[in-house]
């Protein structure tokens, strides 16, 4: 059993920056890929980026590409989010994802382990 727990939320004027990490329980996370996903009020949940178990592949959504960063530190079990020029349409709710599985993928449903969420919200 893993357990994921986010911090670092926040309210952030547009063209700021914020890091958000993603805390996990268990000695298995290390062999765990792991995402972070995101939901904004009256919106359906959608994918941000994804880290294999090493940190040597990531992939992330078109509208995050050059401007978040996502990758992980398995020695303290905690992967991170790196968001820089945030814009007001990054505001929502962020939650970090991981499962046993190898291959990246954005498909929520292939993600057993979630957090609670954290708060992302940017001002204009």
């Amino acid at each position: 059993q893993v357990q994921l727990v986010e911090s670092g939320g926040g309210l952030v004027q547009a063209g700021g920056s914020l890091r958000l990490s993603c805390a996990a329980s268990g000695r298995t996370f290390s062999s765990y890929r792991m995402a972070w996903f995101r939901q904004a009020p009256g919106k359906e949940r959608e994918f941000v980026a994804a880290i294999t178990w090493s940190g040597s592949s990531t992939y992330y959504a078109d509208s995050v590409k050059g401007r978040f960063t996502i990758s992980r530190d398995n020695a303290k079990n905690t992967g991170y989010l790196q968001m820089n020029s945030l814009k007001p349409e990054d505001t929502a709710a962020y939650y970090c994802a991981g499962d046993p599985g190898v291959l990246l993928t954005r498909d929520q449903s292939r993600y057993s382990y979630w957090g609670q969420g954290t708060q992302v919200t940017v001002s204009s």
